[in-house]
């Protein structure tokens, strides 16, 4: 590594683990509330206490949480959000090079669609699995209308929110909704880091962009984009089920078939605009600030590894 500057050192799988992590929620601290408007729009015709409170559109969904239940309300649940990145975006984006490394054949410079898809849903099962008692917290949270004051909440707490589940549903009730989240994180992952990985090796390969802001910037908008489009069903049906009561749905699937009857096919992309918004927004501050804690952390690493 002597003479290299950090942007050509090849990160270490710790440096990338923690890099995705703070990244992931540096992104999640600043698109926090159209997370939030997109579960709300998702449950609304669901959820019986949401439906005094009819939301219309992104902004109009986060102005009356704000007007009803005060300016908190869009930030429900940022504890356990922030919890669910840690343990989430660090496995599935920081793991996705090594994992992706271990699938390429031995001697091979290329590294095929196929190996990449693999790796994405490889770390995206392996996240859920780390993390899934932080996802269903948050959306619990995000899903719960708080009227005011004199309203009760169910829970006073993050760690409030872990205990009641638990005693209430059994443990298995914090992996409620593990099968619909598995499918949902498998097929994320794949389209954000197969289509960030293909954007931005094209990109730089054909020289159009260098390696900096506007390449990451256009790379991950692409990846929000695809991540939105293919996966906006299997959110929905997972936002539903993980916040359904025990009993109001026997499985995943039967949730789904209850959704198609009851509402129609158009219920699988309701909350899509905000789910655009915030994966969009979202992709495009965790992989910049990905790539730049990348750089800084070898840097950091290079300065204590020289003699002088």
């Amino acid at each position: 590594m002597v003479g290299l500057k950090p942007s050509e050192v090849p990160p270490t799988t710790a440096v990338k683990f923690l890099g995705a992590g703070t990244a992931a929620c540096f992104a999640d601290l600043l698109t926090f509330p159209l997370d939030t408007a997109k579960v709300r729009l998702q449950i609304q015709g669901e959820n019986q206490a949401a439906r005094s409170a009819q939301y219309r559109g992104v902004l109009g969904t986060i102005l009356t949480m704000v007007r009803t239940e005060g300016p908190r309300s869009p930030y429900k649940g940022l504890v356990a959000g922030l919890q669910r990145q840690m343990s989430f975006a660090s496995v599935r984006i920081g793991l996705y090079d090594s994992v992706k490394q271990f699938y390429t054949p031995k001697g091979s410079d290329h590294c095929s669609i196929t190996t990449r898809i693999l790796a994405g849903c490889t770390t995206g099962a392996m996240a859920v699995t780390c993390a899934q008692p932080t996802d269903v917290v948050k959306i619990r949270f995000q899903a719960s209308v708080h009227a005011g004051p004199g309203s009760n909440r169910k829970y006073s707490g993050t760690m409030d929110a872990y205990r009641t589940i638990a005693r209430e549903e059994g443990v298995r009730g914090l992996w409620k909704g593990t099968l619909p989240n598995i499918t949902r994180n498998a097929i994320i992952n794949c389209a954000e880091m197969v289509t960030y990985d293909i954007i931005k090796e094209k990109l730089l390969n054909y020289h159009l962009l260098t390696d900096n802001f506007p390449c990451h910037f256009v790379s991950a908008f692409g990846a929000g984009f695809c991540a939105t489009v293919v996966a906006s069903p299997v959110d929905v049906v997972k936002t539903r089920y993980m916040n359904s009561p025990p009993g109001q749905y026997r499985s995943p699937f039967d949730c789904m078939l209850k959704m198609v009857t009851q509402e129609g096919p158009t219920a699988f992309y309701k909350g899509f605009t905000p789910s655009f918004l915030r994966l969009g927004a979202w992709n495009v501050v965790m992989f910049v600030t990905y790539e730049q804690l990348k750089r800084a952390l070898m840097k950091v690493q290079m300065l204590r590894e020289s003699p002088f």
